[in-house]
């Protein structure tokens, strides 16, 4: 049986890490299976920083095919990784292939594949922020809409995926492989040197971490958050490592972004690193989505913003606050946080570090 799983930017790699155990596992468990899991990179993230450490990091083999697509505008993006992509399917023939997540890599594999007549299955199905302005939104609809297997992180997956009609013999429940990842590598950012690398005190300083077009393609916007971290450094150490797409609009607009002693901008860091922070922070800013995720389950306050989750678990059970694009806001809950007002927050259902084992045994089930 083969099986190809994608990757294309920073947080697939997280998810399809402990995938790719589960397959060895159960492979070594059942010899009878001969699973060969093959891996793609797109090449959608294609900085050094953003990809390569990612492998090494998660221990993943070096990728099986690699596309190199790198940038450009979605349908550039897009038509590159479809054109590239379908030379493996036709060459390999694979009995599945893997997508995970709602990046271009997701939308473009999943639509080659479906129309060479090969199973899709997606994982971190079903998630929705009802938001079209998103273009992850648009590629979370149009690839459930075409997937052979879901795999749902949350209860709100489910609801949503009923309610666009998809049959219920397509939905699985499983959990959270981002949360699989962060169980494994735990150990690993305890005796990581990044806390004091940069000077910081354990639960006494603010991770931030920010890259959505909303909020930093907006020159006047992205100036008004970088003097929102500067008010917020006067009260706790602030360590914003700059994803590639903010420092090239900070660069290109001419805003400062200087280090002094209690605001330290870095370049992107590795995951066992950028763990390690966020395990030993007092809260985190971010606008990402599976950082909502792993704050919740590590208990750390996180401030989102935006104006809407596709993870509202993270919310409504979680530590996450939903702050949109009010900075003031902001403000006031760091505040809150910092002054010890914090929302009690609790591990979602079967974030317990065993969806990916849940995942191959599934599809070993109905691929046999």
């Amino acid at each position: 049986m083969k099986i190809i799983s994608v990757v294309g930017a920073r947080p697939n790699f997280m998810k399809i890490a402990p995938i790719h155990r589960a397959f060895k596992y159960y492979s070594n468990q059942h010899p009878a299976f001969n699973i060969q899991h093959l891996i793609c990179h797109t090449g959608q993230h294609y900085d050094e920083k953003m990809s390569k450490v990612f492998f090494n990091d998660l221990e993943l083999p070096l990728p099986d095919f690699y596309l190199g697509v790198g940038s450009g505008t979605h349908a550039e993006q897009t038509a590159k990784i479809m054109l590239e992509f379908e030379k493996i399917l036709l060459k390999e023939k694979p009995d599945l292939i893997i997508v995970v997540g709602d990046v271009n890599s997701t939308i473009a594999c999943s639509i080659t594949a479906v129309k060479l007549g090969i199973k899709v299955a997606h994982v971190e199905a079903g998630l929705r922020s009802y938001d079209r302005s998103m273009p992850e939104e648009i590629n979370r609809i149009l690839t459930d809409s075409i997937s052979d297997f879901l795999f749902v992180t949350e209860k709100s997956g489910l609801d949503n995926l009923k309610k666009e009609g998809v049959p219920f013999s397509k939905i699985f429940f499983v959990g959270n492989c981002m949360i699989d990842s962060l169980i494994h590598y735990l150990p690993n950012a305890e005796t990581s040197n990044v806390i004091n690398n940069f000077l910081l005190i354990p639960f006494d300083f603010i991770l931030v971490t920010l890259h959505r077009p909303v909020n930093v393609d907006n020159p006047e916007h992205l100036k008004e958050l970088l003097q929102f971290l500067f008010k917020l450094s006067t009260q706790k150490k602030v360590i914003f490592p700059v994803h590639p797409r903010t420092r090239k609009m900070i660069e290109s607009n001419s805003l400062l972004i200087t280090d002094h002693p209690s605001l330290i901008f870095t370049e992107p860091l590795s995951y066992i690193e950028f763990l390690a922070l966020m395990k030993n922070s007092s809260l985190v800013i971010t606008d990402s989505g599976g950082i909502q995720e792993e704050t919740t389950y590590l208990g750390i306050p996180c401030i989102t913003l935006r104006t809407s989750t596709e993870r509202p678990i993270t919310v409504d059970v979680g530590t996450n606050y939903l702050i949109a694009n009010d900075l003031d806001k902001a403000y006031l809950t760091v505040m809150d946080i910092l002054n010890g007002k914090v929302k009690n927050g609790s591990v979602p259902e079967l974030w317990d570090g065993k969806a990916s084992e849940r995942i191959v045994e599934i599809l070993m089930k109905k691929l046999s």
